[in-house]
C-alpha cells in the first residue's frame, strides 16, 4: 500500500467506524467542499468549511476524509495530479510533490515576462518583513495580493515557510533564486529601505 493510500485509510477509520452508503447528501457536501476549496489560498479548518458549506463539522470531517482517499485513488479511484493534504491545522489543495518539476516548468515557459510593479512591490515587502502572512501584506500594499502572491510563488521567489502562531496564518519568505537573481549572498545585503519611503513608512517601521 501506499504512503497516500495508508494515509487516506487513516483517515477515513478515524471519522467511520465502518462501512457505510454515501448518501446524496454526502455527495452533495463532497462536492460543496471541492468548490470552496478550490478558491482558498489559506488552509481551512473543519469548522472553517463545516460554516462555508452549512454542514455539521462531523459530516465535513468524513467528506474530506472521502475526498482524500478519492484524490488518492484509493478503492479503485484515479490517483489525481494534486492532493488534499492538512497543513497547519487546516486543508487545502496542493500539487503532488512528483509533479513540482512539471509545473514549474509549465509556470516559467507560460509567464516568462518580467514581474509586474505589483509583483515587485509585493516581493520587496516579503524580503523586508519575511516571515510574514499575507494579510499582512495586504495591510502594508492596501490592495489583495492573493494572485500576486500565487505568481510569486510558482515563480520560485517566494515560498509557504510556516504558520503564524497566534492566526496560524500560513507565512511566506523568500528563496534562494531571489538571492541569484539579485546577485547577493544574503538578505543581509539588501540596502535600507527608508530612503525609498515617502514620508510614512507604511509599515516598515522596523526595517529602516
Amino acid at each position: 500500500m501506499t504512503a497516500d493510500a495508508t494515509t487516506a485509510s487513516s483517515a477515513r477509520r478515524a471519522v467511520d467506524d465502518g462501512p457505510r452508503h454515501r448518501t446524496d447528501d454526502d455527495r452533495a457536501t463532497a462536492r460543496a467542499l471541492e468548490a470552496v476549496l478550490l478558491v482558498a489560498d489559506e488552509p481551512q479548518s473543519l469548522l472553517s468549511l463545516a460554516a462555508a458549506v452549512g454542514r455539521p463539522t462531523a459530516e465535513v470531517r468524513r467528506a474530506v476524509a472521502d475526498l482524500v482517499a478519492d484524490f488518492d485513488g484509493v478503492d479503485g479511484t484515479r490517483r489525481r495530479g494534486f492532493e488534499l493534504r492538512e497543513v497547519g491545522g487546516g486543508w487545502r489543495f496542493y500539487v503532488r510533490e512528483e509533479l513540482d518539476p512539471v509545473v514549474r516548468d509549465f509556470v516559467l515557459t507560460e509567464n516568462p515576462s518580467r514581474l509586474s510593479q505589483a509583483a515587485l512591490e509585493t516581493l520587496a515587502v516579503i524580503a523586508y518583513k519575511q516571515p510574514i502572512t499575507r494579510s499582512s501584506i495586504a495591510q502594508i500594499r492596501a490592495v489583495n495580493v492573493d494572485s500576486v502572491v500565487r505568481t510569486l510563488v510558482g515563480r520560485g521567489l517566494v515560498t509557504e515557510s510556516s504558520t503564524d502562531p497566534e492566526t496560524g496564518a500560513l507565512t511566506y519568505e523568500t528563496t534562494d533564486l531571489l538571492l541569484t537573481h539579485l546577485g547577493i549572498a544574503s538578505l543581509d545585503e539588501l540596502p535600507l529601505i527608508s530612503p525609498l519611503l515617502p514620508d510614512g513608512s507604511g509599515g516598515f517601521d522596523d526595517v529602516i
